[in-house]
């Protein structure tokens, strides 16, 4: 069976918290949509923007949808919003030269074009325009405003925050300058800061959508989930037609153990926003609590296909395609998870595991070579890779290898020895009594498992089958060679009782 191991899974909680707490707010694609939304009322003479509820839902235009023709501001900067939703940054910003050079030399519109550049990976441009509106108008707070995240999206944070100060300092209830102050302490972990930002947002406007995700965000994190779940129940009332809210309110149950009440707000926020990669993640772990696996493999291979570049589908993925017996899916999504993250070694590992199962012992090798380099103390990935190295080229072929790896192991330890035994090529003997005397069953199937490799490398056949035989005895079935073992069983046609 898969399951993540306890120090796999601190590796991907902490890549995977220090995406999704953000991934509603801070987002200068959302905030450009909603700048365009209120230029866009402005121009037509629709409603306030305060009178807004909702905020701004992402969608994008049917496929072939008209251009520009009529060339009046308003359409001008739907289409831009449109361009914006889909991250066509470039599109977006040929379309300031069809807006009316009178009206493009307005404030708002440079402003909004300055943003649309920071958008496009051109702060330095979108700096300039800023600065200048600034320098005509000293007390404009939208250009305060888009100047902190020109400096945001330029991994500025200090001037950001220096900038959002400065904005407080002058209108002390601009609740979005205090959301974004409250998002910068709650990314650094400042957690006591975040709350009295959020506070004091949500004293201002109580139905802030961003202060009351925020504020519940750290009253979860404060271990405090009863003022969580009523921020997050008040926001989900507030903004019925929102995926976030629900979303978050489903992280609290799953993190307090209501598993089924997390699916049932999962369900909710998929049927308002099916294309959130991380609702699909969230909602396939829940399912995986539930023993849902088959559904939750079907959602990860949704995800995967909603953001293919983001990797923490396929961690999922590829455990379960294990789980399951898709050994050729499995193998797939650990490549694709090698290459989107390589220092997340489990997907070398997986790698070179299927990679030995079929033979490729060449391939195998090398995956475990990428393991081991990412993980230098893990000694079983420098064991493998010379094993299948052996195998694949010659029995001395890793030895300059394996003298390196001896002097990073402890000294006197089981796999130093065993790492000696394989490059000395002698003290098989010795060693077996060492293993035979380990009181760790978990140490002593892994140095099993390599001591019969060792055997079968050297030929000694009815040796390699005797170690696979007690290693499968232990019944360690937590640890990769377990599998090994078992494949190396089934492909030798070992009887078992």
């Amino acid at each position: 069976m898969y399951t993540i191991c306890p120090y796999e899974y601190q590796f991907i909680k902490g890549l995977f918290l220090s995406i999704h707490e953000n991934m509603y707010r801070s987002s200068f694609v959302f905030f450009l949509l909603i700048a365009l939304s209120v230029l866009t009322t402005c121009v037509s003479g629709g409603v306030s923007p305060s009178q807004a509820v909702e905020p701004p839902v992402r969608t994008a235009p049917a496929e072939g949808a008209p251009t520009v023709k009529d060339g009046g501001t308003s359409s001008i900067l739907e289409r831009m919003s449109e361009f914006l939703a889909r991250g066509q940054f470039d599109e977006a910003l040929a379309l300031f030269d069809a807006i009316d050079p009178a009206e493009a030399n307005t404030s708002g519109i440079r402003l909004l074009k300055a943003s649309v550049l920071s958008s496009a990976g051109r702060p330095a441009e979108g700096r300039i325009i800023t600065q200048a509106v600034i320098s005509e108008e000293p007390s404009n707070i939208e250009a305060l405003f888009v100047l902190a995240a020109v400096e945001g999206a330029s991994g500025k944070e200090k001037e950001q925050q220096s900038i959002l100060e400065r904005i407080i300092k002058a209108d002390p209830a601009n609740t979005a300058a205090l959301v974004d102050l409250g998002n910068m302490a709650l990314r650094s972990g400042s957690y006591r800061n975040a709350a009295s930002y959020f506070d004091r947002a949500l004293q201002t406007e109580d139905g802030n959508f961003d202060a009351l995700l925020g504020r519940a965000l750290i009253y979860l994190y404060s271990h405090d989930p009863k003022n969580s779940e009523t921020l997050l129940n008040k926001a989900v009332v507030l903004y019925p037609a929102s995926a976030a809210p629900l979303h978050e309110r489903a992280r609290l149950y799953k993190d307090t153990g209501y598993k089924r009440q997390a699916l049932i707000d999962l369900d909710a926020a998929k049927e308002r926003d099916s294309e959130n990669y991380w609702i699909a993640v969230d909602r396939g772990s829940v399912l995986v609590d539930l023993n849902r696996k088959r559904e939750a493999l079907e959602e990860f291979n949704r995800a995967n296909q909603l953001e293919p570049g983001n990797f923490l589908g396929y961690v999922y993925s590829a455990g379960l395609k294990d789980e399951f017996g898709d050994y050729n899916g499995a193998e797939q999504d650990y490549e694709i998870l090698s290459k989107l993250k390589p220092d997340y070694y489990f997907a070398f590992e997986g790698l070179g595991m299927h990679r030995m199962r079929k033979g490729f012992l060449s391939e195998a090798k090398d995956a475990f070579l990428e393991a081991y380099k990412y993980a230098p103390n893990e000694a079983s990935y420098a064991l493998l890779a010379a094993a299948n190295w052996m195998r694949a080229s010659s029995i001395s072929a890793p030895k300059q290898f394996l003298e390196e790896a001896i002097r990073r192991a402890r000294r006197d330890s089981l796999e130093w020895y065993m790492l000696r035994l394989y490059h000395d090529l002698a003290g098989d003997n010795d060693l077996a009594i060492k293993i035979d005397k380990e009181k760790n069953s978990e140490k002593k199937a892994q140095m099993l498992y390599y001591l019969a490799n060792y055997y079968d490398i050297r030929g000694n056949r009815s040796l390699a089958n005797r170690y696979f035989l007690r290693m499968k005895e232990l019944n360690i079935q937590t640890i990769p060679e377990w599998r090994l073992n078992e494949w190396a069983i089934t492909e030798r046609g070992l009887a078992v009782n």
